[in-house]
């Protein structure tokens, strides 16, 4: 008899729902991905170095390339110098990453705070480190901290925090004066973090990013992560970096080098490449999908779920109470995807207690136009 590791882990929502959009037809606004391609120039590099006979293991740390790029990036958006050699590390996808720094500092026994809802990679990563997560629910309505909730679950197990934001699935941004909360609230304990900054560049109506990277006192104890995939469209590519002071990245990459060694060769050579020849594309990114934002929002305009413009990620919430507020979550999806033909993420998935009477789904909107316009009328029509 195989004794799990991991009892309470089955098939992921995103899996769920993604076959059965494949399997009833329907949009499939659930997982999180383009239905579009990433830019002609960054598919063409690649093609171009697979060719030329890039496809041997990469440094176990990324290409140099790439991470020089890695340190421009956060040095012209954050103001904030990193180290090419012993701070940034490219790791195949950011969820390796996540599960890499929990692995390097978590010993069992040790407590893990986590925000729900929160990404649904975090408390398998710590149970398997022996750790145990400690769920701290945002507020219901604006999906912000509440410190105190927070200042109560901290115990002298407490080990690590993990940060999101732009958070998923809500797209709730963490403010500056959150991260100086935070600092002063775990100054004097023996506590890391992990600061999940996959949506960094899918900001909109002008907010600024706060980054961990951009807090000193906070950096000094974190490992922060972020995607390729999610900033240049190629979501499949699954890569991603984390940037951590030199003990921590030590640290990171004695796990990293025994869980995967190495991201993809030609993928970073063209990602290298991309970010030299193209630094407008992220500064262009929030403006693309705050477009495609708005278009969504104005065209549910006439439908009779509820909702506030999200400010970041390319996640839209909406409310269903109007609608079907006999169904839980759960059942709204399902009814939504085989009688509607529209996927989506029920919100409650994401909790460890989920929220009483809580009607919300989570809509991607990383989409074509002519999907979103689709996938609206439907949502109208009900």
């Amino acid at each position: 008899m195989i004794r799990s590791k991991l009892p309470n882990v089955g098939t992921t929502i995103f899996t769920t729902m993604s076959q059965l959009a494949v399997q009833t037809g329907a949009l499939n606004l659930s997982q999180g991905f383009p239905d579009f391609n990433g830019p002609q120039a960054l598919l063409d590099a690649v093609g171009r170095y697979v060719a030329a006979g890039h496809n041997q293991y990469a440094p176990m740390t990324g290409l140099p390339a790439l991470r020089q790029q890695v340190a421009a990036k956060v040095a012209r958006l954050y103001g904030v110098s990193v180290d090419v050699e012993q701070e940034i590390t490219i790791t195949p996808g950011a969820t390796e990453a996540i599960f890499c720094a929990i692995q390097a500092v978590i010993n069992p026994g040790d407590e893990v705070i986590v925000f729900d809802p929160c990404y649904d990679s975090y408390e398998p990563s710590v149970e398997l480190a022996g750790g145990r997560c400690v769920h701290v629910p945002l507020s219901n309505d604006d999906f912000a901290i509440d410190w105190q909730r927070f200042s109560d679950a901290l115990t002298p197990r407490t080990r690590m925090v993990v940060l999101n934001s732009p958070h998923n699935p809500s797209g709730a941004l963490i403010s500056r004066a959150d991260l100086d909360q935070l600092a002063a609230l775990i100054a004097d304990r023996d506590i890391y973090l992990v600061s999940d900054e996959v949506y960094e560049h899918l900001i909109y109506d002008g907010v600024a990013h706060a980054s961990v990277l951009a807090h000193e006192q906070l950096y000094q104890r974190a490992f922060v992560i972020s995607s390729f995939g999610k900033t240049y469209h190629v979501t499949g590519w699954k890569t991603g970096y984390v940037i951590a002071p030199p003990q921590l990245s030590a640290e990171l990459r004695k796990v990293h080098q025994y869980v995967n060694f190495c991201a993809v060769t030609p993928l970073q050579c063209a990602l290298a490449d991309f970010m030299a020849e193209h630094p407008e594309h992220i500064e262009q990114l929030p403006g693309f999908y705050q477009a495609k934002r708005d278009l969504f929002c104005d065209l549910l305009q006439g439908s009779r779920f509820s909702f506030k413009p999200t400010p970041g990620t390319y996640f839209q919430l909406v409310d269903y109470s109007a609608i079907r507020p006999d169904l839980n979550d759960v059942d709204m999806a399902l009814w939504l995807t085989r009688e509607h033909g529209v996927a989506s993420i029920p919100v409650s998935v994401f909790y460890q207690t989920p929220v009483p009477q809580q009607r919300l789904i989570r809509l991607c909107f990383a989409k074509r136009e002519e999907t979103l316009q689709q996938a609206a009328e439907k949502l109208c029509a009900i």
